[in-house]
């Protein structure tokens, strides 16, 4: 949590705040800490594949991406 709070913080500065509440950067970082950032406390894995989550394949982002298009609900 320190390192995705420092990392929304940096960007607030560069980029002079965040325009909107609802915006999809934090909603972006979350997904990117807790499924493609390997953490040194996990030994190496992601917070999802401590959990027992894998994400497989070899682009992480394309992978969450055709898999949560695949599962919305229309």
């Amino acid at each position: 949590m320190e390192r995705l709070n420092g990392e929304i913080r940096d960007r607030e500065k560069t980029m002079r705040g965040l325009k909107k509440m609802d915006t999809p950067i934090l909603k972006g970082y979350e997904i990117f800490h807790n499924y493609i950032r390997t953490h040194e406390g996990l030994n190496g894995k992601t917070p999802s594949e401590a959990c027992g989550i894998e994400i497989n394949g070899d682009n992480k982002w394309i992978t969450l991406i055709q898999n949560a298009s695949k599962n919305q609900i229309t």
